[in-house]
Protein backbone atom coordinates (compact mmCIF):
# COMPACT_ATOMS: atom_id res chain seq x y z
CA UNK A 1 0.00 0.00 0.00
CA UNK A 2 1.27 3.45 -0.58
CA UNK A 3 0.74 6.02 1.51
CA UNK A 4 1.58 9.67 1.22
CA UNK A 5 3.12 10.45 4.90
CA UNK A 6 2.51 14.04 4.50
CA UNK A 7 -1.10 13.49 3.70
CA UNK A 8 -3.40 10.53 4.45
CA UNK A 9 -6.01 9.20 6.38
CA UNK A 10 -4.39 7.47 9.87
CA UNK A 11 -8.22 6.49 10.46
CA UNK A 12 -8.80 4.97 7.73
CA UNK A 13 -5.60 3.10 7.70
CA UNK A 14 -6.86 1.71 10.86
CA UNK A 15 -10.17 0.49 9.44
CA UNK A 16 -8.17 -0.96 6.91
CA UNK A 17 -5.74 -2.44 9.34
CA UNK A 18 -9.21 -4.10 11.47
CA UNK A 19 -10.94 -5.00 8.21
CA UNK A 20 -7.93 -7.25 6.92
CA UNK A 21 -7.71 -8.62 10.42
CA UNK A 22 -11.75 -9.54 11.02
CA UNK A 23 -11.14 -11.31 7.44
CA UNK A 24 -7.97 -13.34 8.38
CA UNK A 25 -5.93 -11.86 5.75
CA UNK A 26 -3.26 -9.66 8.35
CA UNK A 27 -1.29 -12.75 9.71
CA UNK A 28 -0.72 -16.25 8.18
CA UNK A 29 -2.69 -19.19 9.80
CA UNK A 30 -1.01 -22.05 11.38
CA UNK A 31 -2.70 -25.49 10.83
CA UNK A 32 -1.11 -26.28 14.21
CA UNK A 33 -3.28 -23.89 15.82
CA UNK A 34 -6.61 -25.27 18.07
CA UNK A 35 -9.62 -24.68 15.92
CA UNK A 36 -11.93 -21.69 16.88
CA UNK A 37 -14.75 -24.78 16.97
CA UNK A 38 -12.76 -26.54 20.48
CA UNK A 39 -12.75 -22.40 21.67
CA UNK A 40 -16.42 -22.26 21.50
CA UNK A 41 -17.00 -25.73 22.82
CA UNK A 42 -14.72 -24.20 26.42
CA UNK A 43 -16.59 -21.37 26.20
CA UNK A 44 -20.26 -23.16 26.45
CA UNK A 45 -18.97 -25.37 29.22
CA UNK A 46 -17.33 -22.14 31.32
CA UNK A 47 -20.76 -20.64 31.11
CA UNK A 48 -22.48 -23.03 31.87
CA UNK A 49 -20.29 -23.68 35.13
CA UNK A 50 -21.25 -19.48 35.92
CA UNK A 51 -24.76 -20.65 35.27
CA UNK A 52 -24.68 -23.14 37.79
CA UNK A 53 -22.19 -21.15 40.34
CA UNK A 54 -25.16 -18.57 39.87
CA UNK A 55 -22.67 -16.43 38.84
CA UNK A 56 -24.52 -15.36 35.73
CA UNK A 57 -28.41 -15.92 34.57
CA UNK A 58 -29.21 -18.43 31.57
CA UNK A 59 -30.18 -16.69 28.63
CA UNK A 60 -32.57 -17.50 26.04
CA UNK A 61 -30.63 -19.47 22.69
CA UNK A 62 -29.51 -17.00 20.16
CA UNK A 63 -30.59 -18.12 16.59
CA UNK A 64 -28.20 -19.85 14.31
CA UNK A 65 -26.25 -18.29 11.95
CA UNK A 66 -27.18 -18.57 8.46
CA UNK A 67 -25.26 -18.90 5.30
CA UNK A 68 -27.19 -15.81 3.89
CA UNK A 69 -26.09 -13.71 7.10
CA UNK A 70 -22.68 -14.10 6.83
CA UNK A 71 -20.92 -11.17 4.67
CA UNK A 72 -17.73 -12.50 4.24
CA UNK A 73 -15.49 -15.89 3.97
CA UNK A 74 -13.36 -16.46 6.94
CA UNK A 75 -10.35 -19.24 7.10
CA UNK A 76 -12.14 -22.37 7.62
CA UNK A 77 -10.04 -22.72 11.33
CA UNK A 78 -12.43 -19.60 12.08
CA UNK A 79 -16.20 -19.50 13.56
CA UNK A 80 -18.89 -17.42 13.04
CA UNK A 81 -20.51 -16.44 16.44
CA UNK A 82 -23.23 -13.98 17.88
CA UNK A 83 -21.82 -11.69 20.79
CA UNK A 84 -24.40 -12.67 23.30
CA UNK A 85 -22.97 -16.37 22.98
CA UNK A 86 -19.88 -15.57 23.93
CA UNK A 87 -20.22 -12.44 26.38
CA UNK A 88 -22.60 -10.83 28.90
CA UNK A 89 -23.76 -7.02 29.56
CA UNK A 90 -23.98 -5.27 32.18
CA UNK A 91 -25.50 -1.64 32.52
CA UNK A 92 -23.93 1.00 34.47
CA UNK A 93 -26.21 2.64 37.38
CA UNK A 94 -26.49 6.49 39.05
CA UNK A 95 -23.99 7.46 41.84
CA UNK A 96 -26.70 7.29 44.36
CA UNK A 97 -27.76 3.23 42.91
CA UNK A 98 -24.11 2.45 44.06
CA UNK A 99 -23.70 4.77 47.92
CA UNK A 100 -26.81 2.97 50.06
CA UNK A 101 -24.76 0.82 52.38
CA UNK A 102 -21.15 1.92 51.75
CA UNK A 103 -18.39 -0.43 52.12
CA UNK A 104 -15.78 -0.86 49.32
CA UNK A 105 -13.14 1.62 47.74
CA UNK A 106 -14.19 1.85 43.73
CA UNK A 107 -13.83 3.92 40.67
CA UNK A 108 -16.67 5.23 39.12
CA UNK A 109 -16.09 5.67 35.54
CA UNK A 110 -18.76 8.26 34.13
CA UNK A 111 -19.85 8.97 30.04
CA UNK A 112 -17.76 11.74 30.40
CA UNK A 113 -14.51 10.11 30.67
CA UNK A 114 -14.97 8.53 27.59
CA UNK A 115 -13.38 12.11 26.68
CA UNK A 116 -10.00 11.43 28.13
CA UNK A 117 -6.81 10.88 25.95
CA UNK A 118 -7.82 8.29 23.23
CA UNK A 119 -6.20 4.79 24.62
CA UNK A 120 -7.26 1.31 24.54
CA UNK A 121 -7.98 1.18 28.09
CA UNK A 122 -9.15 3.84 30.46
CA UNK A 123 -6.74 6.29 32.43
CA UNK A 124 -7.57 5.62 36.01
CA UNK A 125 -5.71 8.42 37.73
CA UNK A 126 -8.70 10.87 36.16
CA UNK A 127 -11.37 8.94 37.57
CA UNK A 128 -13.68 9.30 40.24
CA UNK A 129 -13.27 7.45 43.75
CA UNK A 130 -16.79 6.60 45.26
CA UNK A 131 -17.57 3.99 48.04
CA UNK A 132 -20.02 0.46 46.72
CA UNK A 133 -21.67 -1.90 48.81
CA UNK A 134 -20.26 -5.08 47.29
CA UNK A 135 -17.35 -6.41 45.31
CA UNK A 136 -20.30 -8.15 43.34
CA UNK A 137 -20.85 -4.61 41.51
CA UNK A 138 -17.81 -4.31 40.21
CA UNK A 139 -17.31 -4.78 36.62
CA UNK A 140 -14.81 -7.66 35.15
CA UNK A 141 -11.50 -6.84 34.27
CA UNK A 142 -11.31 -6.60 30.49
CA UNK A 143 -14.76 -6.08 29.72
CA UNK A 144 -14.96 -3.50 27.20
CA UNK A 145 -16.54 -0.34 27.84
CA UNK A 146 -18.89 2.05 25.33
CA UNK A 147 -21.38 4.53 25.55
CA UNK A 148 -25.55 3.34 25.79
CA UNK A 149 -27.39 6.13 25.92
CA UNK A 150 -27.30 9.88 24.67
CA UNK A 151 -25.36 11.98 22.15
CA UNK A 152 -21.76 9.92 22.97
CA UNK A 153 -23.21 6.73 21.29
CA UNK A 154 -22.02 9.16 18.07
CA UNK A 155 -18.73 9.32 19.21
CA UNK A 156 -18.11 5.42 18.64
CA UNK A 157 -15.56 4.96 21.97
CA UNK A 158 -14.53 2.00 23.42
CA UNK A 159 -12.41 1.40 26.47
CA UNK A 160 -11.11 -1.73 28.09
CA UNK A 161 -11.62 -2.05 31.89
CA UNK A 162 -7.97 -2.65 33.10
CA UNK A 163 -8.45 -2.44 36.85
CA UNK A 164 -10.34 -4.69 39.30
CA UNK A 165 -12.06 -1.78 41.53
CA UNK A 166 -14.90 0.13 38.46
CA UNK A 167 -18.21 0.68 38.39
CA UNK A 168 -19.82 2.39 35.50
CA UNK A 169 -22.69 5.19 35.27
CA UNK A 170 -26.16 4.36 33.72
CA UNK A 171 -24.72 5.98 30.16
CA UNK A 172 -22.23 3.09 30.02
CA UNK A 173 -22.58 -0.38 29.20
CA UNK A 174 -19.86 -3.00 29.34
CA UNK A 175 -19.52 -6.30 27.00
CA UNK A 176 -17.76 -9.32 29.51
CA UNK A 177 -16.55 -12.07 27.58
CA UNK A 178 -16.80 -15.40 28.78
CA UNK A 179 -13.35 -16.16 28.53
CA UNK A 180 -10.63 -13.71 29.42
CA UNK A 181 -8.84 -15.13 26.49
CA UNK A 182 -11.27 -13.55 23.77
CA UNK A 183 -11.19 -9.52 25.08
CA UNK A 184 -8.67 -8.22 23.05
CA UNK A 185 -10.34 -9.56 19.92
CA UNK A 186 -13.84 -8.85 20.93
CA UNK A 187 -12.53 -5.10 21.57
CA UNK A 188 -11.15 -4.93 18.04
CA UNK A 189 -13.73 -5.96 16.31
CA UNK A 190 -16.66 -4.20 19.03
CA UNK A 191 -14.33 -0.87 17.77
CA UNK A 192 -15.59 -1.12 13.52
CA UNK A 193 -19.32 -1.25 14.92
CA UNK A 194 -21.02 1.86 14.94
CA UNK A 195 -23.23 2.07 17.44
CA UNK A 196 -25.66 4.81 16.37
CA UNK A 197 -26.72 2.08 13.82
CA UNK A 198 -27.65 0.16 15.83
CA UNK A 199 -29.20 2.21 18.70
CA UNK A 200 -33.04 2.92 18.65
CA UNK A 201 -34.74 5.82 20.41
CA UNK A 202 -35.73 9.21 18.03
CA UNK A 203 -35.20 11.74 20.81
CA UNK A 204 -32.57 10.07 23.16
CA UNK A 205 -30.70 7.42 21.40
CA UNK A 206 -30.59 4.27 23.50
CA UNK A 207 -28.72 0.40 23.37
CA UNK A 208 -29.52 -1.86 24.93
CA UNK A 209 -28.56 -6.31 25.23
CA UNK A 210 -30.69 -6.98 22.89
CA UNK A 211 -29.32 -4.36 20.18
CA UNK A 212 -26.20 -6.26 20.48
CA UNK A 213 -27.03 -9.99 22.02
CA UNK A 214 -27.36 -10.86 18.30
CA UNK A 215 -24.58 -9.37 16.75
CA UNK A 216 -22.52 -11.89 14.90
CA UNK A 217 -18.55 -11.61 13.92
CA UNK A 218 -16.27 -13.74 13.45
CA UNK A 219 -13.91 -15.44 15.71
CA UNK A 220 -10.20 -16.79 15.33
CA UNK A 221 -8.46 -19.49 17.01
CA UNK A 222 -6.91 -18.26 20.38
CA UNK A 223 -3.01 -18.56 18.98
CA UNK A 224 -4.02 -16.55 16.26
CA UNK A 225 -6.29 -13.73 17.97
CA UNK A 226 -2.63 -13.15 19.45
CA UNK A 227 -0.71 -13.09 16.87
CA UNK A 228 -3.62 -10.97 15.05
CA UNK A 229 -3.89 -8.65 18.54
CA UNK A 230 0.41 -8.16 18.70
CA UNK A 231 0.08 -6.96 14.21
CA UNK A 232 -2.77 -4.65 15.02
CA UNK A 233 -0.39 -3.05 17.93
CA UNK A 234 2.64 -2.75 15.57
CA UNK A 235 0.76 -1.05 12.31
CA UNK A 236 -1.13 1.47 15.13
CA UNK A 237 2.08 2.08 16.26
CA UNK A 238 3.34 2.77 13.35
CA UNK A 239 0.56 5.23 11.87
CA UNK A 240 1.10 6.94 15.52
CA UNK A 241 4.83 7.74 14.79
CA UNK A 242 3.92 8.67 10.93
CA UNK A 243 0.81 10.73 12.36
CA UNK A 244 3.30 12.92 14.81
CA UNK A 245 6.04 13.34 11.80
CA UNK A 246 3.37 14.11 10.11
CA UNK A 247 2.23 17.01 12.77
CA UNK A 248 5.75 17.89 12.92
CA UNK A 249 6.47 18.54 9.47
CA UNK A 250 3.18 20.10 9.44
CA UNK A 251 4.18 23.17 12.34
CA UNK A 252 7.53 23.43 10.15
CA UNK A 253 6.05 24.26 7.20
CA UNK A 254 3.79 26.55 8.72
CA UNK A 255 6.94 28.13 9.95
CA UNK A 256 9.38 28.08 6.68
CA UNK A 257 6.03 29.80 5.25
CA UNK A 258 5.75 32.05 7.47
CA UNK A 259 9.90 32.97 7.27
CA UNK A 260 9.50 33.14 3.49
CA UNK A 261 6.52 35.93 4.03
CA UNK A 262 8.65 37.58 6.35
CA UNK A 263 11.83 37.97 4.16
CA UNK A 264 9.73 38.74 0.92
CA UNK A 265 8.22 41.71 3.35
CA UNK A 266 11.54 43.07 4.12
CA UNK A 267 12.65 43.20 0.99
CA UNK A 268 15.75 40.11 1.38
CA UNK A 269 13.96 37.48 -0.63
CA UNK A 270 14.75 38.39 -4.20
CA UNK A 271 17.70 40.98 -5.27
CA UNK A 272 16.62 44.58 -5.76
CA UNK A 273 17.35 45.86 -9.42
CA UNK A 274 18.09 49.70 -9.24
CA UNK A 275 16.57 49.87 -12.95
CA UNK A 276 13.06 49.44 -11.89
CA UNK A 277 10.99 51.94 -11.40
CA UNK A 278 10.75 53.19 -7.62
CA UNK A 279 7.79 52.63 -5.59
CA UNK A 280 7.17 56.47 -4.70
CA UNK A 281 6.61 56.92 -8.47
CA UNK A 282 4.12 54.09 -8.44
CA UNK A 283 2.47 55.83 -5.38
CA UNK A 284 1.85 58.74 -7.73
CA UNK A 285 0.51 56.29 -10.44
CA UNK A 286 -2.09 54.93 -7.65
CA UNK A 287 -3.05 58.23 -7.07
CA UNK A 288 -3.88 59.53 -10.23
CA UNK A 289 -6.10 56.26 -10.65
CA UNK A 290 -7.89 57.04 -7.73
CA UNK A 291 -8.68 60.55 -8.96
CA UNK A 292 -9.58 59.48 -12.30
CA UNK A 293 -11.92 56.84 -10.55
CA UNK A 294 -13.27 59.78 -8.45
CA UNK A 295 -13.53 61.95 -11.99
CA UNK A 296 -15.81 59.00 -13.30
CA UNK A 297 -17.80 58.83 -10.57
CA UNK A 298 -17.17 55.07 -10.02
CA UNK A 299 -15.58 55.66 -6.29
CA UNK A 300 -16.70 57.98 -3.91
CA UNK A 301 -13.91 60.31 -2.49
CA UNK A 302 -12.69 59.16 1.33
CA UNK A 303 -11.30 61.14 3.75
CA UNK A 304 -7.51 61.37 3.52
CA UNK A 305 -5.33 58.30 5.49
CA UNK A 306 -2.82 59.92 8.33
CA UNK A 307 0.99 59.94 7.44
CA UNK A 308 3.05 57.22 8.07
CA UNK A 309 5.38 58.09 11.09
CA UNK A 310 8.50 56.54 11.91
CA UNK A 311 7.62 54.68 15.16
CA UNK A 312 4.58 53.00 13.16
CA UNK A 313 7.17 51.66 10.89
CA UNK A 314 8.24 48.13 12.41
CA UNK A 315 11.23 47.16 10.53
CA UNK A 316 14.07 48.62 7.39
CA UNK A 317 12.55 48.02 3.91
CA UNK A 318 14.98 48.66 0.89
CA UNK A 319 15.61 52.44 -0.62
CA UNK A 320 13.08 51.73 -3.61
CA UNK A 321 9.82 50.34 -1.69
CA UNK A 322 7.31 53.22 0.58
CA UNK A 323 5.86 52.12 3.32
CA UNK A 324 2.04 52.58 2.59
CA UNK A 325 -1.45 51.80 4.57
CA UNK A 326 -3.70 49.12 2.75
CA UNK A 327 -6.55 51.84 1.95
CA UNK A 328 -3.99 53.88 -0.48
CA UNK A 329 -3.40 51.05 -2.58
CA UNK A 330 -6.79 49.59 -2.82
CA UNK A 331 -10.51 50.24 -2.72
CA UNK A 332 -12.35 48.18 0.65
CA UNK A 333 -15.67 47.99 1.17
CA UNK A 334 -17.25 45.55 3.32
CA UNK A 335 -20.12 42.94 2.37
CA UNK A 336 -23.53 43.02 3.11
CA UNK A 337 -26.45 40.48 3.19
CA UNK A 338 -29.73 40.92 1.14
CA UNK A 339 -32.85 39.91 3.01
CA UNK A 340 -33.44 36.43 3.28
CA UNK A 341 -37.36 37.60 3.25
CA UNK A 342 -37.17 37.99 -0.74
CA UNK A 343 -36.71 35.00 -2.53
CA UNK A 344 -36.47 36.96 -5.49
CA UNK A 345 -32.97 38.28 -3.95
CA UNK A 346 -31.51 34.56 -4.49
CA UNK A 347 -31.46 31.45 -7.33
CA UNK A 348 -29.72 33.69 -9.17
CA UNK A 349 -25.82 32.68 -10.51
CA UNK A 350 -23.81 34.81 -8.54
CA UNK A 351 -21.90 33.22 -5.43
CA UNK A 352 -23.05 34.50 -2.02
CA UNK A 353 -19.42 34.23 -0.11
CA UNK A 354 -19.32 33.81 3.95
CA UNK A 355 -16.43 33.04 5.87
CA UNK A 356 -16.22 29.63 5.63
CA UNK A 357 -15.97 29.48 1.96
CA UNK A 358 -12.60 32.03 2.27
CA UNK A 359 -9.27 30.01 2.72
CA UNK A 360 -6.00 30.63 1.86
CA UNK A 361 -5.31 28.24 -0.82
CA UNK A 362 -8.69 28.53 -2.12
CA UNK A 363 -12.41 29.95 -2.20
CA UNK A 364 -15.39 27.72 -2.52
CA UNK A 365 -17.27 28.81 -5.27
CA UNK A 366 -20.41 26.49 -4.65
CA UNK A 367 -21.43 28.22 -2.17
CA UNK A 368 -25.22 27.68 -0.43
CA UNK A 369 -26.86 30.79 -1.63
CA UNK A 370 -26.46 32.47 -5.00
CA UNK A 371 -27.46 36.36 -5.48
CA UNK A 372 -30.13 37.18 -8.68
CA UNK A 373 -29.49 40.07 -10.39
CA UNK A 374 -32.12 42.05 -7.98
CA UNK A 375 -30.05 40.35 -5.27
CA UNK A 376 -27.16 41.66 -6.47
CA UNK A 377 -28.05 45.22 -6.48
CA UNK A 378 -28.69 44.89 -2.86
CA UNK A 379 -25.40 42.98 -2.12
CA UNK A 380 -21.86 43.78 -2.53
CA UNK A 381 -19.86 42.41 -5.38
CA UNK A 382 -16.11 41.61 -6.18
CA UNK A 383 -14.79 41.03 -9.33
CA UNK A 384 -11.86 38.99 -10.50
CA UNK A 385 -8.21 39.69 -8.77
CA UNK A 386 -10.41 41.52 -5.58
CA UNK A 387 -9.22 40.37 -2.51
CA UNK A 388 -11.77 38.92 0.07
CA UNK A 389 -10.15 38.71 3.57
CA UNK A 390 -11.97 37.84 6.86
CA UNK A 391 -12.64 40.50 9.21
CA UNK A 392 -14.80 38.73 12.19
CA UNK A 393 -13.81 36.37 14.35
CA UNK A 394 -10.93 34.03 12.55
CA UNK A 395 -9.39 36.97 11.30
CA UNK A 396 -7.05 37.60 8.28
CA UNK A 397 -8.10 34.36 5.42
CA UNK A 398 -7.71 35.69 2.91
CA UNK A 399 -7.63 35.00 -1.33
CA UNK A 400 -7.76 36.38 -4.83
CA UNK A 401 -11.01 35.40 -6.36
CA UNK A 402 -11.13 34.60 -9.94
CA UNK A 403 -14.86 35.72 -10.50
CA UNK A 404 -17.85 37.86 -9.91
CA UNK A 405 -18.89 37.09 -6.65
CA UNK A 406 -20.98 38.40 -3.66
CA UNK A 407 -19.50 38.53 0.30
CA UNK A 408 -21.44 39.37 3.43
CA UNK A 409 -21.07 41.61 6.02
CA UNK A 410 -18.25 39.52 7.88
CA UNK A 411 -15.72 39.81 5.16
CA UNK A 412 -14.22 42.98 3.69
CA UNK A 413 -13.33 43.43 -0.48
CA UNK A 414 -10.37 44.91 -1.41
CA UNK A 415 -9.95 46.05 -5.11
CA UNK A 416 -6.21 46.57 -5.50
CA UNK A 417 -5.32 50.00 -7.44
CA UNK A 418 -2.13 48.86 -10.45
CA UNK A 419 -0.89 46.61 -7.09
CA UNK A 420 -0.47 43.10 -7.80
CA UNK A 421 -2.99 41.44 -6.13
CA UNK A 422 -0.92 38.14 -5.90
CA UNK A 423 1.40 40.57 -3.86
CA UNK A 424 -1.27 41.91 -1.46
CA UNK A 425 -2.70 38.41 -0.80
CA UNK A 426 1.23 37.02 0.31
CA UNK A 427 1.69 40.11 2.26
CA UNK A 428 -1.52 39.88 3.82
CA UNK A 429 -1.07 36.23 4.84
CA UNK A 430 2.42 36.89 6.95
CA UNK A 431 2.29 37.00 10.65
CA UNK A 432 2.70 41.08 10.24
CA UNK A 433 0.10 41.25 8.92
CA UNK A 434 -2.34 39.10 11.18
CA UNK A 435 -0.63 40.07 14.05
CA UNK A 436 -1.07 44.11 12.86
CA UNK A 437 -5.10 42.56 12.46
CA UNK A 438 -5.67 41.31 15.64
CA UNK A 439 -3.51 44.63 17.31
CA UNK A 440 -6.04 46.69 15.73
CA UNK A 441 -9.41 44.60 16.20
CA UNK A 442 -12.22 45.65 18.52
CA UNK A 443 -11.21 44.85 22.29
CA UNK A 444 -14.18 42.20 22.07
CA UNK A 445 -14.71 38.45 23.07
CA UNK A 446 -15.42 38.57 19.04
CA UNK A 447 -12.54 40.25 16.93
CA UNK A 448 -13.87 42.31 14.68
CA UNK A 449 -11.75 44.47 12.28
CA UNK A 450 -13.85 47.15 10.24
CA UNK A 451 -13.42 48.67 6.76
CA UNK A 452 -11.45 51.92 8.80
CA UNK A 453 -8.90 50.08 11.21
CA UNK A 454 -8.43 47.67 7.78
CA UNK A 455 -8.01 50.59 5.25
CA UNK A 456 -5.60 52.15 8.39
CA UNK A 457 -2.88 48.90 8.34
CA UNK A 458 0.38 49.49 7.16
CA UNK A 459 2.16 47.72 4.25
CA UNK A 460 5.41 47.71 2.59
CA UNK A 461 5.08 48.63 -0.99
CA UNK A 462 7.73 47.26 -3.12
CA UNK A 463 8.48 48.69 -7.22
CA UNK A 464 6.06 46.77 -10.01
CA UNK A 465 8.48 45.23 -11.24
CA UNK A 466 10.47 43.85 -8.52
CA UNK A 467 6.67 42.87 -7.01
CA UNK A 468 6.67 40.03 -9.54
CA UNK A 469 9.38 38.70 -9.06
CA UNK A 470 8.43 38.61 -5.00
CA UNK A 471 5.26 36.73 -6.14
CA UNK A 472 7.46 34.12 -8.57
CA UNK A 473 9.43 33.52 -5.99
CA UNK A 474 6.84 33.03 -3.23
CA UNK A 475 5.24 30.59 -5.71
CA UNK A 476 8.10 28.41 -6.57
CA UNK A 477 9.24 28.09 -2.99
CA UNK A 478 5.55 27.23 -1.60
CA UNK A 479 5.48 24.68 -4.23
CA UNK A 480 8.20 22.83 -3.20
CA UNK A 481 6.16 21.82 -0.61
CA UNK A 482 3.63 20.23 -2.42
CA UNK A 483 5.70 17.61 -4.79
CA UNK A 484 4.58 14.41 -3.86
CA UNK A 485 6.96 12.46 -5.30
CA UNK A 486 9.49 14.10 -2.39
CA UNK A 487 7.08 12.84 -0.07
CA UNK A 488 5.57 10.16 -0.64
CA UNK A 489 6.98 6.38 0.87
CA UNK A 490 6.23 2.74 0.70
CA UNK A 491 4.56 1.11 3.11
CA UNK A 492 4.22 -2.32 1.76
CA UNK A 493 4.15 -4.50 5.19
CA UNK A 494 0.23 -2.63 6.01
Amino acid sequence: MKTNSLDFDAQALREKILDLAMRGKLVKQDPNDEPASVLLEKIKAEKAELVKEGKIKKSKALPEITDEEKPFDIPDSWEWVRLGDVATFISGKTEKAFVKNPKINAVYFKISDMNFKENKYFAQTSQKSIRVSGKEQFIPKGSILFPKRGGAIKTNKKRIVNCNNMVIDMNLMAITPILTTINDWIYYWFSMVKLENISNGSNVPQINNKDIESLMFPLPPVSEQSRIAAKIAQLFALLRKVESSTQQYAKLQTLLKSKVLDLAMRGKLVEQDPNDEPASVLLEKIKAEKEQLIKEKKVKRSKPLPPISDEEKPFEIPDSWEWVRLGDVGLIATGNTPTKNNSDFYGGTTPFIKPADIQNLIINYNTKDFLSEKGEQKGRLAYKNDILVTCIGNLGRNNIINRKVAYNQQINGISPLIVSSSLLHYFMLSSFFISSMYNYASATTLPILNKTKLSNLIIPLPPLAEQSRIVDKIEMIFSLFCKDESSTQQYENL
